[in-house]
């Protein structure tokens, strides 16, 4: 369902809670699980050995293991069930260039169709709180969080942005490996003085498109959506090119949901 406004998707949640069906339930945990790294890439999953780890019965447990590789964290194996794939950084690189595309089909459907003054100040205060936190001084994790928040929230807004369930579907899908989010590499970098210079184009950039939108500049929009979600690109090459320096901050790696799944070439 379509929201009212986008007004309403401030402070939302897309992510469902396990508070639903069984099958939900086994879903969120069992992602939880894979995305920490407590089931290993190329693990075998066993029905019965996740259920009783899980408390649930097998059936929610096998429909559940069919959305996640639906989703792309598992795959079907030949002798019969699912393992936890991994993810190569062409993969990966894949997956956020769909991302990208999409974003930018949205934002062009967006300005052709029309947008209404109240979702256009709803995006413009969802960037001014963006524009604060990047004003200030202090660089900490906790500024990066907020960051992080914010930006989920204007990439929600983009989502919704043409009205249309279809659009908004397949980019949430695109968007489900949570390193082709738009904030998939951030946390890892909260150090990192140039990505918070990254920042600072990444916001001009949405300033860029919220303004192609209201002009009705189809075509700039998605130019500018399609570039933007290069930025993801290079937070992912700059987390992950340098091998001994992710080696040594496994504390920064960890804050990359997923990361246990990203399988790096040994460089020699």
């Amino acid at each position: 369902m379509m929201p009212r406004s986008l007004a309403d998707l401030r402070g939302a949640d897309a992510t469902p809670k396990a508070g639903g069906t069984q099958t939900t339930a086994a879903e969120l945990r069992l992602r939880d699980l894979i995305l920490s790294g407590d089931l290993a890439p190329g693990m075998r999953l066993s029905e019965p050995s996740l259920a009783e780890r899980l408390a649930i019965s097998r059936t929610p447990i096998r429909a559940a293991m069919a959305r996640l590789e639906d989703e792309g964290l598992l795959e079907v194996i030949p002798s019969g069930g699912y393992a936890v794939r991994a993810f190569t950084e062409d993969e990966i690189r894949d997956a956020i260039e769909v991302r990208g595309t999409l974003e930018g089909l949205s934002v062009r459907m967006a300005a052709e169709r029309g947008v209404s003054p109240g979702d256009l100040s709803a995006m413009r205060d969802c960037l001014t709180e963006i524009d604060a936190v990047l004003g200030n001084a202090d660089k900490s994790v906790d500024s990066l969080s907020s960051y992080v928040e914010l930006n989920r929230q204007f990439h929600r807004m983009l989502m919704h942005l043409p009205g249309s369930t279809v659009i908004a579907r397949q980019i949430s899908r695109a968007s489900s490996l949570p390193f082709a989010s738009p904030n998939g590499f951030l946390l890892a970098q909260a150090s990192d003085l140039e990505a918070w210079r990254t920042l600072t184009v990444a916001q001009d950039q949405h300033w860029m498109v919220l303004a192609a939108i209201e002009g009705r500049e189809g075509a700039r929009a998605e130019a500018l959506m399609r570039e933007h979600a290069r930025i993801a690109l290079r937070n992912m090459q700059a987390v992950l090119r340098n091998q001994q320096a992710v080696l040594r901050n496994q504390q920064a790696l960890d804050q990359i949901p997923g990361a246990r799944l990203i399988r790096t070439p040994v460089r020699r």
